[in-house]
């Protein structure tokens, strides 16, 4: 985990910076949103201009600056990993803070909203995660999550550092979280990627293999992201779109 969300993470920002600007934000975003899914989710927590919105486990920041772009919010990023923070602030003029998303230095109920996208299955303390998402939301705010649900058994040795919850400890969750279900979408049904994007990932994707292929974080990053992606073509795996409230 560490390789992906420390080192691969500068790596990432370097590469996004020569190659430039526009790569920056779909750079930002490789494994943790794709326009439709941040389309989605902004429509659905309702983010208007000037709202302060929380991206906690931001990585590189990458959905957080696609909002600003696109909602005019006001982005303040969370995140754990060193290198990661120093990325996000080399391509995005956005606060960051370190800190465990289970742990925030925010104020109770001073955001309008916040949202965890690919973050849920990194930690074993998950209920912590979402309680400290609804302490930081204002009533009224709305929470989104991007989780990965594990609809069977998955290997302990194919991804040890995650920890995929089943459909109804999803459930679960939520409701001891003291938050509800306002919308949900499966990723499967989201529309497709636009070529342009998926143009500019390859190309930032390209680049890091070229420069760092031979070394061992982006191999690890790399077995990685290529297993998620099998458990979700085989369906073990599916990715959820969740805008949450106060129960």
């Amino acid at each position: 985990m560490e390789a992906e969300f420390d080192t691969v993470a500068e790596w990432t920002a370097q590469v996004a910076v020569k190659l430039g600007a526009e790569y920056h934000v779909p750079a930002g975003c490789r494994g943790s949103g794709s326009p439709a899914a941040l389309d989605w989710l902004c429509e659905h927590m309702r983010l208007a201009a000037g709202d302060l919105l929380v991206d906690c486990g931001a990585g590189v920041g990458g959905p957080a600056a696609y909002a600003a772009q696109t909602h005019s919010v006001r982005p303040v990023l969370i995140e754990p990993e060193a290198g990661a923070c120093r990325a996000a602030r080399r391509l995005f003029d956005h606060p960051v803070l370190r800190a465990l998303g289970s742990a925030m230095p925010v104020a109770d109920g001073s955001v309008d909203s916040a949202w965890s996208l690919g973050v849920l299955c990194t930690t074993p303390d998950q209920l912590a995660l979402l309680r400290e998402l609804r302490r930081v939301v204002r009533p009224g705010g709305r929470i989104g999550l991007l989780a990965f649900v594990a609809h069977g058994a998955i290997a302990n040795d194919q991804l040890p550092d995650n920890h995929f919850p089943a459909p109804d400890a999803l459930r679960d969750l939520v409701a001891d979280a003291e938050l509800e279900v306002e919308h949900r979408l499966s990723t499967a049904d989201l529309p497709a990627i636009p070529s342009d994007w998926d143009e500019r990932v390859d190309a930032v994707t390209d680049a890091l293999t070229e420069r760092h292929g031979h070394e061992r974080a982006w191999q690890l990053a790399e077995r990685q992201s290529a297993t998620i992606g099998r458990l979700l073509g085989d369906g073990t795996l599916t990715g959820e779109l969740l805008v949450l409230r106060h129960a």
